[in-house]
């Protein structure tokens, strides 16, 4: 019986993705494991497996973007056909008859012929919805490349949208699409699918901020106040577990493992790669797993095991003195760290300078009552 291949989802904000390369011919057999194809999402590279032993039928082509649980091809048995398109309903006599809509680009690239083109003017391809097969491409052997696909789009951009009463005219226009798009549906369906509430406390870091630059000497390891945080909130996730849970259907989830999203910033947006099992991890050994995941992300090599399997995220803007930081869906807590500043403050009755720190709290209140959030950040302060 035909199995069939489909785009993974490679991450929270992942809707679609490119098909990079298929690593098998049509017609060619598969082993289960074996890798059939190297999937492109807006951040994340991913060999795809076979999921059982067969013959490979593709029916899109290297360089077809596709959505989510999108039909990418087939594994078959020894002599089986393909399954057959369904075909479309024949509309009862004397009903108007519809014509076809005409293809979109997205079917035109999936249907035509593979166009030699870098992984990055696919993505940007992809993002604003332009035909490669109509770019005329300008690179290195006849290569499409990330220009060409910026000069096709404005020449074919239509005129934007008018803009609401009052407002003058837009210097630019921006369809909110790919990453961006993603991003802002995540955001907004975490918001609709928990009960939000922020806590802030302020909190001195001077000694934490001796503690690394000494360790950082001494081990010859660069150490930041990030790290700090992501250790200290390892050891507070054990006092107060109901922190380190996602919602699920329903039923709360609890997990002795700490797995710890870290966000980083990027051009395009935002990503929160995972470090894994913090709780065991030592506070050089936590700098190790972030610098290198955040390299990985900047430089587009992370996998989806690098996305997911998060139970708590820290947020660390230092370029302000905090935020509320919005949950990772189905998680319950996410902290945020603003930056750290010099402030005149009362120690034993007399003013002194120390380094201070606003930390907030995010929590869902379907989950976390108040006293608890309260009581987590006093901890994670001592």
């Amino acid at each position: 019986m035909a199995v069939a291949i489909v785009m993974p989802r490679l991450g929270d904000f992942m809707t679609e993705g490119v098909v990079a390369r298929w690593a098998k011919a049509a017609g060619e057999a598969v082993q289960q494991g074996e890798v059939v194809a190297e999937i492109e999402s807006e951040k994340l590279n991913y060999d795809l497996e076979a999921a059982q032993a067969g013959f490979f039928h593709p029916v899109v082509s290297e360089g077809a973007t596709v959505d989510v649980d999108g039909l990418l091809g087939y594994l078959l048995a020894e002599g089986e056909e393909p399954p057959q398109a369904p075909k479309a309903a024949t509309p009862p006599a004397g009903s108007p008859a519809r014509s076809a809509p005409a293809p979109t680009p997205r079917a035109a690239r999936e249907s035509g012929d593979v166009v030699p083109s870098t992984p990055g003017a696919r993505r940007l391809a992809a993002s604003l919805e332009v035909d490669i097969s109509l770019v005329t491409p300008t690179g290195p052997r006849g290569r499409v490349v990330d220009a060409d696909v910026r000069a096709f789009a404005e020449t074919q951009s239509p005129a934007g949208p008018a803009a609401p009463p009052g407002l003058p005219e837009p210097s630019q226009v921006v369809p909110m699409r790919g990453m961006r798009r993603a991003i802002a549906d995540h955001m907004r369906g975490s918001i609709a699918s928990t009960a939000q509430l922020s806590y802030f406390l302020e909190v001195d870091v001077t000694e934490a901020q001796r503690l690394r630059r000494d360790r950082s000497k001494k081990q010859d390891q660069t150490l930041t106040l990030a790290h700090v945080l992501i250790k200290a909130c390892a050891e507070t996730l054990k006092r107060y577990p109901a922190h380190n849970t996602v919602l699920h259907e329903g039923n709360i989830l609890h997990f002795d493992e700490i797995n710890i999203g870290v966000a980083v910033a990027l051009d395009e947006g935002l990503i929160v790669p995972v470090l894994r099992n913090v709780g065991s991890k030592s506070i050089h050994e936590i700098a190790r797993g972030t610098h290198e995941l955040a390299e990985k992300a900047r430089e587009g090599r992370l996998t989806p095991d690098d996305t997911l399997g998060g139970t708590f995220t820290i947020s660390v803007l230092g370029s302000v003195d905090g935020f509320t930081p919005i949950l990772s869906r189905g998680q319950s807590a996410i902290l945020g760290a603003g930056r750290s500043t010099q402030k005149a403050v009362v120690r034993g009755g007399e003013i002194v300078v120390r380094e201070m720190m606003t930390l907030s709290l995010t929590a869902d209140h379907q989950v976390i009552d108040g006293a608890v959030a309260a009581s987590f950040l006093r901890r994670l302060q001592q």
